[in-house]
């Protein structure tokens, strides 16, 4: 087995997913590999799926599992796909163990049981990073699996007590760890991902949709969970006599996209809402800047979305549903809440549509709140904060 200095922290990092790809997650797990590659004293290797961009980065070597490279399309979440490569990252992971001495594992996702089991047979302790609750996020995209909540609330409760550390990404993690009786917990808050929350207004939507109206944009998937049925359900309730508003979504695959088309049409709203698809991650800063209104009308889990992060910086006005999944971390002199029903929500869109001098309120509020807490340079302070604790701990 081989060995390591006592002054250097050896740090294995086990990230269940594609990377590296433009999704909340992978992006996670970037900053943190980021902030760990700027310390004098870390080195990293990191285990993740197949498929993704390579990243290069000083003292980080990053490890594909083996004989999965023909498994493509791993969406966020459970899936009988994860579940197949999860196990052979067990065992790629036991033998990297096996022959190199970690000073510590840090798991995000379902790999923290696979870091119980590493703890098990080598002693080497485990940080859980958690972006959210895998009891909760089970039985709520497989409701017959609600027999087995309890099992698996104890099986998550075990992750935490057993962790060194957790790493809840908000609040409401937070208390959840410590209701389960965490040792050491240490919030690792999302932070916006703009490169220029300044840039000007490009023409690219408008462009493409060919209208004047205001446009109210989101950005991301099309899962259930983010609430795309409630954003398309409320605009029916926007009187287009009343105030021009055209609907933008990007993201989504092309069946998704196909779906909510078809229930734009039967709604009667398919003129002024417009499926754009997935687009570069480093064309955000200009599809923001283009948007005079952006929203995110999430409606399950517990956890904030990475999204209003950057929403936020780009100082335009944020319409969330008034959700704890948004309200742990924002109040209404940061985003407008509406409630989660499409009459409401839809009422939200015509109260900001109408309002320059709130938008334009929300917008720099929004703005001030990221930039105090939400970049990179929190970001890495918390990170270094975990770390230095983590290092005490071990010597």
């Amino acid at each position: 087995m081989t060995t390591t200095s006592s002054d250097q922290l050896d740090v294995l990092i086990l990230a269940p997913h594609p990377f590296f790809i433009n999704r909340g997650t992978p992006i996670d797990v970037k900053l943190v590999l980021q902030a760990l590659s700027e310390r004098n004293d870390t080195f990293v290797d990191i285990i993740v799926y197949p498929m993704g961009e390579e990243v290069n980065l000083p003292k980080v070597s990053v490890y594909r599992v083996p004989f999965t490279s023909y498994i493509i399309d791993i969406r966020p979440g459970f899936s009988l796909k994860k579940i197949y490569i999860d196990f052979f990252m067990l065992f790629y992971t036991w033998k990297k163990v096996h022959t190199k001495k970690y000073s510590l594992i840090h798991a995000g996702e379902e790999s923290v049981f696979i870091a119980m089991l590493m703890k098990m047979l080598y002693k080497v302790p485990y940080i859980y990073d958690i972006d959210s609750s895998i009891a909760q996020q089970l039985i709520e995209k497989k409701p017959k699996l609600q027999p087995l909540a309890k099992l698996f609330n104890w099986f998550e409760r075990r992750a935490m007590q057993g962790a060194l550390a957790n790493a809840p990404v908000c609040h409401a993690l937070r208390e959840l760890c410590e209701k389960n009786n965490s040792k050491k917990t240490v919030t690792l808050h999302d932070i916006s991902q703009l490169k220029n929350p300044d840039m000007q207004a490009t023409g690219l939507i408008r462009k493409e949709i060919k209208s004047d109206g205001l446009i109210l944009l989101y950005c991301g998937n099309l899962e259930a969970y983010q609430g795309v049925d409630l954003l398309v359900e409320s605009f029916p309730y926007v009187d287009q006599k009343d105030v021009a508003v055209e609907l933008v979504i990007i993201g989504g695959s092309p069946e998704e996209i196909e779906f909510y088309i078809q229930k734009a049409k039967t709604l009667g709203i398919e003129k002024n809402v417009h499926f754009l698809g997935p687009r570069p991650f480093d064309q955000l800063d200009a599809y923001l800047a283009d948007a005079d209104i952006l929203v995110a009308p999430r409606v399950k889990g517990v956890n904030t979305p990475m999204k209003i992060f950057p929403y936020l910086h780009s100082g335009k006005p944020v319409l969330l549903t008034k959700l704890y999944t948004h309200t742990q971390i924002v109040t209404e002199e940061e985003a407008y809440l509406a409630d989660a029903n499409p009459k409401e929500f839809g009422a939200g869109i015509v109260e900001l549509a109408k309002n320059p001098e709130l938008r334009k309120k929300l917008g720099t509020n929004g703005r001030a709140f990221v930039e105090k807490d939400h970049v990179y340079a929190a970001h890495k302070r918390r990170i270094d904060e975990l770390y230095n604790w983590v290092k005490t701990q071990i010597a």
